[in-house]
């Protein structure tokens, strides 16, 4: 499915496509591409208003997670826009690539980084098309693989946790940050008023949107494996001393994992 189709078809995510699980829509890869194609011009706008500028902080902490060193290779996986990419730039390493399978996001991702000050000896992040599922990289080659705010958006996440396995060297690391689901009943009812009522609404109206993405927001945060769930997802796919890392009331999450 192509914006274009998307957008002569009707939305990408209609109500009723949503009624049920989206991770379990057969098309899910198509859609999710078409969806952040439809919405890559306002992506960033939107994520600043929509977490009052908190996702910057997100993306900063994931990065420290990481715990890169100076000769690192750094691999950030869905990076969308490159925010998290130029995160893990700041922390140092000796190489940092950005992939995601949506040439519009990469292509705001390339220009950003074309306007970026770094200090010297500070590398300058290489951007590339390619698939979470399907990463074009050999065996053990990079020290640090991230992903953020995309695992959720994967066909099949377990698949790709595999692909950053094999991609990372043993004792790599593996930081994965997410949407979570706040545990505190008062948190949880806030959270909730905020993502699936108001939050569609106001995005939706921002982005001038009519695929549908910020409808399949909530809903695919809500039926996605988090917390103790997840950390099993990386133990799966060959991840030792799984951690998880609330922030913000546990709105986001970030999973930290060791390559065994």
């Amino acid at each position: 499915m192509t914006r274009d189709q998307a957008s002569s078809s009707g939305p990408i995510w209609s109500a009723s496509a949503l009624t049920g699980d989206p991770h379990q829509t057969a098309d899910k890869a198509n859609r999710v591409k078409a969806m952040f194609a439809a919405i890559a011009g306002s992506y960033d706008r939107n994520n600043r208003l929509h977490s009052l500028g908190r996702d910057q902080a997100w993306r900063r902490r994931a990065a420290a997670l990481a715990s890169i060193g100076p000769a690192d290779r750094v691999l950030d996986v869905a990076c969308g826009t490159g925010d998290l990419t130029e995160a893990l730039a700041r922390e140092g390493p000796g190489e940092v690539i950005g992939v995601d399978f949506t040439e519009p996001m990469l292509e705001l991702a390339r220009r950003k980084s074309a306007d970026q000050r770094r200090p010297p000896g500070f590398p300058t992040p290489t951007y590339q098309l390619a698939d979470a599922m399907d990463l074009p990289f050999d065996d053990g080659v990079f020290d640090v693989v991230t992903i953020a705010f995309g695992i959720r958006n994967v066909a099949d996440p377990g698949r790709a946790l595999l692909e950053f396995r094999r991609v990372l060297r043993r004792g790599g690391r593996v930081v994965v940050l997410e949407f979570g689901r706040p545990r505190g009943r008062l948190a949880r009812f806030g959270s909730d008023l905020y993502c699936k009522r108001i939050m569609p609404v106001t995005a939706t109206w921002i982005a001038h949107d009519r695929s549908g993405a910020y409808r399949y927001l909530p809903r695919s945060v809500a039926t996605f494996p988090d917390g103790d769930a997840f950390e099993s997802l990386l133990a799966a796919a060959g991840f030792e001393t799984c951690r998880t890392h609330p922030m913000t009331l546990g709105i986001a999450v970030a999973y930290r994992g060791i390559a065994g």
